[in-house]
């Protein structure tokens, strides 16, 4: 029964490329246009895999994969990942599985609650991870978050650079800047604005991990008398500040928060001061997160539409300066990691066992797939108290000099 179930799914699902599907005791079954590309093969191996494929393929896919009993011919991940995602991209959804999306959108407020203690185990739960494990895959300075590929060939660590750069630019510093850094990562952001822009860093984390190694890493660098590395919610920080920077933190704030965080934003910024929000979000209305990613890999999280953020700044009492969209950079910035997180797969091997390692495997894929061909980009939100506090046009972005502010 649930092979025919999952058999009529794929059926109305694939319309686009093509699927051939080995099941347990029910045969081959091909899907959309024979011939088509991308060509993929998929072996299922056991009947309890394919009643879970049925009753909720979102999380079925990724376990099953992880645990090895979804196996994908050739081992072409990526064509799997990006059959699947471009034909729900086409609204290929089907209709008996639209109770089941309503219920996950009613619950995901209470899903993404996340006050200071549910915060800082989520947070934990994804960066409190071994250190060593992420430098195998991240660039030199450690940026976890998209990078700006001005063209391309460009190196992950020259994209990266450039992206803090760009970021740098929009907060329009001066020396002696006093910056607030929510989400700060292991310290590659804040300990860049205090080396090559002179600034006061805060940086706050809920990671133990990520303050550790930020901290160790400004004493090396000889910063510690510019940078302050805190283990701290956002919430819980006092003092007023020039600048405020946040990048790749605000999709685990969590839309029941995302009022009291802007607040946050506008009690902490000094009247003429910038605040830079960089953010994955979502180019269409607003949804849920994937039940798999949210399990697994971000709990708590969500990647908000525009529309959502925008509608609570404006109430915050902040004006937006500037809005930026950054597509495709995190596609390419994720298959970067990817390409250096499988040249290093034996040494993740020797920290993580192999389930987890097909887990990370998993997601790395599906978030570059979901850049390249489905609704997600990246949104840089600039942020005042006023409009006057950053110049007219975008011309100071590019010209490496000064430019007049508004009156």
């Amino acid at each position: 029964m649930w092979a025919r179930i999952l058999d009529s799914y794929l059926d109305h699902l694939i319309r686009h490329g093509s699927l051939t599907v080995r099941y347990p005791g029910f045969g081959i079954r091909h899907y959309g246009e024979r011939g088509s590309s991308p060509a993929v093969v998929a072996v299922i191996h056991d009947r309890h895999t394919v009643m879970r494929l049925a009753c909720n393929p979102e999380m079925a896919l990724g376990e099953g994969y992880m645990d090895g009993r979804i196996i994908v011919e050739n081992d072409d991940l990526h064509g799997l990942l990006m059959l699947v995602v471009k034909n729900y991209a086409a609204g290929r959804e089907v209709w008996a599985r639209r109770p089941y999306v309503n219920l996950r959108r009613a619950l995901r407020f209470l899903r993404q609650y996340n006050p200071a203690v549910r915060a800082q185990k989520n947070v934990s739960h994804h960066y409190d991870l071994s250190c060593d494990f992420y430098r195998l895959f991240l660039d030199s300075d450690m940026q976890y978050s998209c990078a700006y590929f001005r063209s391309s060939g460009v190196s992950l660590d020259q994209a990266q650079a450039d992206k803090k750069r760009h970021i740098a630019s929009k907060l329009l510093l001066r020396p002696d800047s006093r910056i607030l850094d929510i989400g700060c990562g292991w310290g590659g952001m804040g300990l860049t604005l205090a080396r090559d822009y002179a600034a006061q860093v805060t940086g706050v984390t809920l990671s133990k991990e990520q303050q550790r190694e930020a901290s160790r890493r400004a004493k090396e660098a000889g910063l510690s008398h510019r940078v302050d590395f805190r283990l701290q919610d956002y919430r819980h920080v006092e003092g007023l500040f020039d600048r405020i920077v946040s990048v790749g933190m605000f999709e685990h704030v969590g839309v029941p928060h995302y009022r009291e965080y802007f607040e946050h934003i506008r009690k902490k910024l000094d009247g003429g001061g910038v605040a830079l929000i960089h953010t994955i979000g979502r180019c269409t209305p607003p949804s849920v997160t994937n039940p798999w990613i949210s399990r697994y890999i971000f709990p708590g999280g969500y990647i908000p539409a525009m529309s959502e953020v925008v509608r609570v700044i404006e109430r915050s009492g902040l004006v937006i300066t500037d809005v930026e969209v950054l597509r495709y950079h995190y596609a390419e910035t994720l298959h970067c990691w990817y390409q250096r997180f499988m040249a290093n797969i034996e040494r993740v091997r020797e920290i993580y066992p192999e389930r987890f390692c097909r887990m990370w495997r998993f997601y790395l894929a599906v978030s570059e797939v979901a850049f390249r061909v489905g609704d997600q980009v990246v949104f840089q939100f600039q942020l005042g108290r006023r409009g006057s506090s950053v110049p007219v046009t975008r011309d100071y972005l590019y010209s490496g000099g000064d430019a007049a502010i508004g009156g």
